[in-house]
């Protein structure tokens, strides 16, 4: 049996071949649900994870499916899940790339296409790492696998099923790769993520033009009560000031600052 380091120096190539085949899947996730693209990068998911040894199936849902796998039961051992996403943005305008983005591009020792480094990349080294290990060393963990594919519009899918099938999700922590690193060498282990919040305002003024030489200073102008709204979110160090926004953030500690 070859040691790790082995292993992994002689899948080099598949594991990189495979990457790319994963790559040349326009799964573009504004697409219509049933797309056949998103359908085909979630079997090839799948597939991927039940050839090395796991129960990898596909989870149908009112959009597009989740990819769900488990490696084989290590007793005693904790659980790990890993979350990752097989979509992508939309790729236009197509004359800003150098290469089409579907169509892998070698170039100075990197991978140019769609999704390389978000999110198919960091998906597959979880995967590939776990079949190293269960090729030379096994596997020290239990692994869960939740692969969706709307993360680029909104989790919608992802966000229904978790709470119908919480217990099968159950885990001791979740490992998720979609950020980035400060440079080659220095990898980054980010632990905590602004959220975000969205919502519609409408201001309702006049239903005609007022001349201001009679109303100017007498009625509310629409746009100055916007712009002093907006302004009254934050204070002049950028603290948000509606109230209680920060009570459930948990306060940084001296070490991590």
């Amino acid at each position: 049996m070859p040691s790790l380091d082995q292993f992994l120096e002689e899948q080099a190539e598949q594991f990189e071949s495979q990457l790319c085949e994963l790559l040349r899947i326009p799964s573009v996730s504004t697409k219509p649900p049933g797309s056949d693209d998103l359908a085909q990068a979630a079997q090839w998911m799948a597939d991927r994870f039940n050839k090395i040894g796991f129960a990898g199936e596909i989870i149908q849902t009112e959009g597009h499916p989740l990819v769900y796998a488990e490696s084989p039961q290590v007793e005693g051992a904790p659980t790990v899940l890993v979350y990752g996403h097989y979509d992508v943005q939309p790729v236009e305008p197509l004359d800003a790339w150098t290469s089409p983005p579907f169509e892998p591009d070698r170039r100075d020792g990197n991978i140019y296409a769609r999704g390389s480094s978000d999110d198919k990349g960091q998906v597959l080294t979880h995967l590939f790492g776990a079949q190293a290990l269960v090729e030379t060393e096994g596997l020290p963990l239990n692994l869960k696998y939740l692969i969706e594919g709307e993360e680029e519009v909104g989790s919608e899918s992802l966000t229904s099923y978790i709470a119908k099938d919480s217990r099968r999700l159950a885990c001791d922590c979740i490992v998720v790769s979609d950020g980035s690193q400060f440079a080659p060498g220095q990898p980054a282990i980010t632990y905590g993520l602004r959220g975000i919040a969205c919502f519609e305002l409408r201001l309702s003024g006049p239903s005609r033009d007022l001349h201001s030489g009679s109303f100017g200073g007498s009625v509310t102008n629409p746009a100055n009560a916007l712009t002093q709204m907006l302004a009254a979110l934050l204070d002049e160090n950028g603290k948000v000031q509606i109230p209680g926004f920060y009570d459930d953030v948990t306060p940084l500690s001296d070490r991590e600052r």
